[in-house]
């Protein structure tokens, strides 16, 4: 586990990112950290984080995560994060790699299913439960063939059916931040971000159906 790319990739006195290096050794007996970040950059995704070995393993879930267990979403793996990061809330600034507004909107803590972490990372079928405040229960993470030029970063994240799959579309029911309760818009907004690129990443507001002549139920008629 290693934090090189994450570093490679980051301007530090640009962008409000941590630039923290792994967890420190003595607290390694702790419950594991995990957190999905909302994160509007060039497009919406969602960041699903796994602590392990001080530092948090990473995955982009473009439609982010879904409680059908008949639904697969494509979590694309990507560098690894620092432990520091599962807090970030706030804008990385436009033109910085991953510009664009970040909302922690998950978090809490993991438990692999898996006996070896280590080994099922590594045969590409990672089982877990996750005890967060909105996803919880059994899921699996299996990586495919995927395409393109790094075909063996293509993972599924699917939910486990158990108690706590639904058919609900949690990330549209639950929109807010875990942290501040804010939208994507409202963290721009205090942080200097874009508020109507981050605002594409909130619900659709939605204006009430106006009521026409032509939409009338027509009534009965009286008679003089």
């Amino acid at each position: 586990m290693t934090l090189k790319k994450y570093n490679e990739k980051r301007n530090f006195k640009i962008s409000p990112e941590p630039s923290g290096s792994t967890r420190s050794a003595k607290n390694t007996k702790s419950p594991l950290a995990y957190v999905v970040q909302k994160h509007r950059a060039t497009q919406l995704h969602y960041d699903l984080r796994l602590e392990f070995h001080g530092v948090l393993l990473s995955w982009a879930v473009p439609k982010g995560p879904s409680l059908d267990p008949s639904v697969k979403r494509l979590a694309m793996q990507v560098e690894d994060h620092p432990f520091g990061y599962r807090t970030f809330e706030g804008v990385i600034p436009e033109g910085e790699y991953g510009g664009g507004t970040v909302m922690v909107w998950d978090r809490g803590e993991w438990v692999p299913e898996s006996p070896d972490v280590e080994a099922a990372l590594q045969k590409g079928d990672l089982k877990f439960t996750i005890l967060g405040k909105k996803l919880h229960g059994s899921w699996v993470l299996v990586r495919t063939r995927g395409w393109g030029s790094k075909p063996d970063k293509s993972w599924l994240l699917i939910k486990h059916r158990d108690k706590y799959s639904s058919e609900k579309e949690v990330t549209v029911l639950k929109p807010r931040s875990v942290v501040s309760g804010k939208l994507l818009a409202d963290i721009a907004r205090a942080n200097g971000g874009n508020v109507e690129v981050a605002a594409t990443g909130d619900p659709q507001k939605t204006s009430p159906r106006k009521t026409t002549a032509a939409t009338k139920t027509p009534g009965k008629q009286h008679r003089k």
